[in-house]
């Protein structure tokens, strides 16, 4: 087997990797023998088979599996002597194509970016500054507040009242299309609260100002988007009866509501939301600390970055900022989006951070345990509710999937690591102040 270099630009390399055709038939002959003891062909005993005739039957088969481990082998070899990492997955290509024939010599065009060497970095004289946001009485209560609104109860208005928006009424009702009931129409003692748009579109808007006991006959349109696609795009009437109109009442913020929540007292309840909001501002806190440190990494060393990974990187960002600036296309088919300078310059920060912490990271070794990856994969997979188990078969299969899940855990690993030995110095600000720093974050 023989490797010869043809480029070494910058981090751009291609190599030949030449096979000769005796060494593929050794490997191949090899192969054969050792599978022999568990062939069994018809008119020979199991074990039997005569080579030739392993080499007639499973021949092409065995040389295809051969020629891939030998180019596998080649490469492991070649990256393990020069230490080239490749940024992405190499370019290799049978020379000659379609025309190789068996007994000719194998020859393979291999081409790829290696990694850069990333040069020493000194930390030992990072400043960070971490927010810090104690969760004051008013949070608390703003809280609890909302904790009552969620609790609300629905009690009778006085007869006679209209039904206004926010109201709870009780209805019975039967749909009609053409005249004709359809099924899944109908509905009896059904609440529902006014101005919640649980209801197909304009149907809730005429039951407000109803009073119990009035019948109403509503007249709405399907969504042409309409789940049941017989019902799309239909006019529909639907006679309804009113039998109850109740107001909404906040429930009472007190050891009652407390309890509705699991915790043994208001006192108690008080505690686990100033904890609760406390642990939300730390981690808003943690992202502004995070986003301090990468600017000071970002100004610390320079290197030659892989031209594919920039590019597949703004690439991706251009194709992000476009669904977000563009949330009603949720597909992808909408054109090539071309990155623009500003989008080539934020992935030229982002690869050279990302290396850099990788090769920290390595240097350090630090990893992702078996017990952070299962963690991750348990969060990612209530995103997918009676789904868990497909969704935990997929990340077995998908190597691709398994990285994007130890990534930003390893990352988190890398900056606590870098935090834990600067100096950190920490500023109290209120609430207010931490959300516009948030904010600015979105603005780099």
């Amino acid at each position: 087997m023989q490797v010869t270099e043809t480029l070494n630009e910058g981090l751009k390399r291609g190599y030949t990797i030449t096979i000769p055709a005796a060494e593929l038939d050794a490997k191949v002959t090899e192969k054969l023998l050792e599978a022999q003891p568990e062939v069994e062909l018809k008119g020979f005993r199991k074990g039997k088979v005569p080579l030739p005739m392993l080499r007639k039957t499973f021949g092409a088969r065995v040389l295809g599996d051969a020629m891939q481990e030998a180019v596998d082998t080649a490469m492991k070899e070649h990256f393990a002597q020069t230490g080239d990492r490749p940024a992405l997955q190499p370019k290799v290509e049978m020379a000659g194509g379609e025309t190789w024939k068996e007994g000719d010599d194998v020859v393979v065009n291999v081409a790829y970016e290696a990694l850069p060497a990333i040069p020493d970095v000194d930390l030992s004289d990072v400043k960070l500054e971490r927010l810090v946001v104690k969760a004051e009485d008013e949070a608390v209560t703003e809280a609890l507040a909302n904790l009552a609104k969620t609790a609300q109860v629905f009690e009778d208005r006085r007869k006679g009242s209209k039904a206004k928006e926010g109201d709870q009424i009780t209805i019975d009702f039967e749909g009609f299309i053409d005249g004709e009931a359809f099924e899944g129409g109908k509905g009896e003692g059904y609440p529902l609260v006014l101005g919640s748009n649980t209801f197909i579109p304009g149907f809730e808007d005429q039951l407000t100002g109803a009073k119990a006991e009035e019948e109403v006959e509503v007249k709405v349109t399907f969504p042409e988007n309409y789940g049941a696609k017989h019902l799309a795009g239909k006019e529909a009437l639907f006679k309804t009866k009113v039998t109850a109109v109740k107001a909404p009442k906040e429930a009472e913020i007190d050891d009652e509501l407390a309890k509705k929540f699991g915790a043994e007292d208001l006192a108690a309840l008080k505690a686990q939301i100033a904890e609760r909001l406390e642990a939300e501002y730390k981690g808003a806190a943690r992202a502004v600390l995070k986003r301090g440190l990468l600017d000071v990494l970002d100004t610390k060393v320079k290197f030659d970055l892989p031209p594919s990974l920039v590019e597949a990187e703004a690439h991706q960002i251009a194709h992000q900022l476009y669904h977000e600036e563009h949330p009603e296309d949720h597909g992808h088919d909408h054109g090539a989006i071309e990155p623009t300078d500003e989008h080539n310059k934020l992935a030229e920060r982002r690869v050279r951070l990302g290396l850099l912490l990788a090769e920290l990271g390595r240097k350090q070794e630090i990893e992702v345990t078996d017990a952070e990856f299962t963690q991750a994969v348990l969060n990612q997979a209530r995103q997918y509710p009676g789904q868990e188990r497909a969704f935990f078969e997929f990340v077995q299969q998908n190597p691709q999937m398994q990285q994007q899940l130890r990534a930003p855990i390893f990352e988190d690993k890398v900056v606590d690591y870098i935090v834990n030995g600067a100096e950190v110095t920490e500023k109290e600000v209120s609430k207010e102040d931490l959300q516009k720093a948030i904010e600015a974050l979105d603005e780099v």
